[in-house]
């Protein structure tokens, strides 16, 4: 099977496993561990932030966030199709208690102009805004990069206004990558930032919420509270640090492999997908003109060995990653222009 359904499947290199079985086994929740601290030290510098903190995975580590900056009832602004919003269960309301509200965007950019107008203050008669969020790279919008200059008009209006942002930044290296920058240069339009060290950058558990000392040692006790102490992880805290320290700038690879992948299903119908659009390791690929869901569409490419996922009614996303090769790329088109002239 090539599974393009996602970068988490990618498996730990050799580098890692020996790092993992080097590992020290301090209990994290009580003293703290050496491994997983160093970890967290590094991830803090490379974001820019002051501390950081080490969990299970990027929903808790929004969870974390989320409830670390914000009071029970407050509103969280986001933009619509965020993965906050779209694939965490409704995390944000049911277990943070806050309320939200999804604002218009294009390509994961929340509208600014809507922004300044739903941002308010709490008053005896209406529910003041808590926390903007952000997401960079973009999940639903096929991995697109937040301008930087869209997220600096972001972080000044929640400034002027004294709400805190939080940055969902699963695949921040990826956004670095294609952008020409440090991932810091990107942070810095945030008072916290999540990443995950498990899609492609191939570790194989885990994600680190980042920002002021003050901010993690409430994200500590909240991280406690939803269950996300992990005893002895320092063998996790050690794949993640040879994630960091080798893994970042091969994701080019991931970048072209996905390019190839965009101008390939191009050439068989543009309708499909606008290569341009594809930014990083991400292939949103629209297939309402075959009349066939996207549910379907991802069972037949299963029955010819191809792995996707559906992410609508009518969208598959395909997600490149190191262990798929440009042969794999060349296969999956294949076998998809086989399918779609059956449509």
């Amino acid at each position: 099977m090539i599974d393009l359904r996602t970068d988490t499947v990618t498996r730990p290199t050799e580098a890692m496993l020996e790092s993992m079985r080097e590992a020290t086994f301090g209990d994290d929740s009580r003293d703290g561990d050496p491994t997983v601290m160093k970890l967290e030290r590094l991830a803090a510098e490379r974001m820019g932030k002051e501390a950081a903190a080490f969990l299970p995975s990027g929903t808790m580590a929004n969870l974390v966030a989320l409830l670390a900056h914000a009071q029970r009832g407050g509103e969280v602004l986001l933009e619509q199709g965020s993965h906050t919003l779209n694939a965490e269960l409704g995390g944000i309301a049911g277990i943070a208690g806050l309320f939200y509200r999804g604002l218009p965007g294009r390509r994961g950019a929340m509208d600014v102009a809507a922004l300044r107008e739903a941002v308010r203050p709490t008053l005896r008669n209406q529910m003041g805004t808590a926390l903007i969020c952000m997401e960079n790279t973009h999940n639903r919008a096929g991995g697109a990069v937040l301008p930087p200059a869209h997220m600096q008009a972001v972080y000044g209006i929640a400034r002027d206004n004294g709400v805190p942002v939080h940055l969902d930044g699963a695949r921040i290296f990826n956004a670095a990558i294609a952008v020409g920058c440090e991932p810091g240069d990107i942070s810095r339009y945030s008072d916290s930032v999540c990443f995950c060290v498990s899609k492609g950058l191939s570790a194989p558990v885990g994600s680190v919420l980042c920002g002021s000392a003050a901010f993690i040692e409430r994200a500590r006790a909240f991280r406690r509270m939803v269950g996300g102490n992990m005893r002895q992880s320092g063998p996790l805290a050690a794949a993640g640090i040879v994630a960091l320290e080798t893994m970042v700038a091969r994701l080019v690879e991931d970048h072209q492999g996905a390019k190839r992948l965009a101008e390939g299903l191009h050439r068989i119908d543009p309708s499909l997908v606008d290569p341009r659009d594809v930014e990083t390791n991400l292939v949103r690929v629209e297939v309402r003109k075959s009349g066939r869901r996207a549910a379907q569409w991802s069972a037949d490419l299963k029955e010819k060995g191809i792995l996707v996922s559906p992410c609508d009614a009518y969208a598959l996303r395909f997600v490149t990653h190191r262990h798929v090769s440009a042969p794999d790329v060349d296969a999956a088109l294949n076998a998809f222009a086989e399918l779609w002239t059956k449509s």
